[in-house]
């Protein structure tokens, strides 16, 4: 028999969300995703659901996805050693090969075949799509990393005739040269590109911690709101953890170019999205000017 109490909870739980339903309906939300979220089967699926269901409620997500530890799996798998210098991936051509295979070939296609169980909802992209992430190489100073590269341009028209067609496009971050030659990108970066580009409403960062902690150690210390002064300060005096800085300068750049808010989450909470966009409480930090 249901309890009168649950359904009056669920009735509640539809009214708290229906303000925010009509604040983002048309609105675009650039959605990272990576971490455990994309490693695990079951937190796979939930997030493909929540994005399903962001769509269906009147949103526009747009799906920004890397791969780091898959195609060290992948590279170790055909005999390659993955090196890095400062965090980035040493991308020779054969490499370059490999993340594309992985990137383009394997996980874009998962998430949007995950998403399609839904119905006609998804469509797969990389930077050679269109062109749209142009890229030239990363300048170093007296290393080099091979095909690595940052974004110069981004083909906001692409992204915008699929959003208009009712798509949910999946982008993986692999970009294209004036040369035509392809770059590995890191995916926060090009996340906060795309979101600038396209002057979306919020991006989010999906990652395996609950966002920015005054200490690390200390769980209490969660921050839930930041100002874009307040992380430059962090930045520049090194107070953010190692792995947090690309998606705090990923969430800098968007919101200095004029999304309203940037967010970072765990994407291991079940539903972390839909618990960030449509209550009161939310989750995770935000970031705003």
């Amino acid at each position: 028999m249901v309890h009168m109490e649950e359904v009056m909870g669920k009735a509640q739980i539809l009214t708290e969300a229906l303000p925010y339903i009509k604040e983002y309906h048309g609105k675009t939300v650039v959605i990272k995703y990576g971490g455990a979220a994309m490693e695990q089967a079951d937190l796979k699926e939930t997030v493909a659901t929540d994005i399903v269901l962001m769509k269906y409620v009147g949103l526009n997500p747009i799906i920004v996805h890397g791969g780091g530890p898959e195609i060290s799996r992948q590279m170790k798998a055909m005999g390659k050693e993955a090196k890095f210098i400062n965090g980035l991936r040493v991308t020779d051509k054969e490499t370059m090969e490999i993340v594309k295979m992985v990137l383009v070939g394997k996980i874009n296609k998962e998430i949007v075949s995950l998403i399609n169980r839904h119905g006609e909802l998804s469509v797969g992209v990389s930077g050679d799509d269109g062109n749209l992430i142009m890229a030239k190489k990363k300048a170093t100073d007296g290393y080099d990393l091979g095909y690595v590269g940052e974004v110069t341009k981004i083909n906001r028209k692409l992204l915008e005739n699929l959003i208009n067609d009712d798509f949910i496009p999946v982008v993986a971050t692999v970009g294209v040269g004036e040369d035509g030659m392809s770059y590995n990108i890191n995916a926060d970066k090009v996340a906060g590109e795309i979101a600038a580009a396209l002057n979306a409403d919020k991006i989010i960062f999906l990652t395996d911690v609950d966002g920015l902690y005054e200490d690390f150690d200390d769980k209490d210390s969660l921050i839930s709101e930041l100002s874009i002064e307040e992380c430059e300060r962090r930045l520049a005096g090194r107070e953010i953890n190692q792995g947090m800085i690309p998606k705090v300068e990923g969430c800098v750049n968007a919101v200095k170019s004029g999304v309203k808010r940037a967010h970072i989450l765990n994407g291991t909470t079940p539903h972390a999205l839909l618990l960030e966009i449509f209550t009161d409480e939310g989750v995770g930090t935000m970031i705003t000017k």
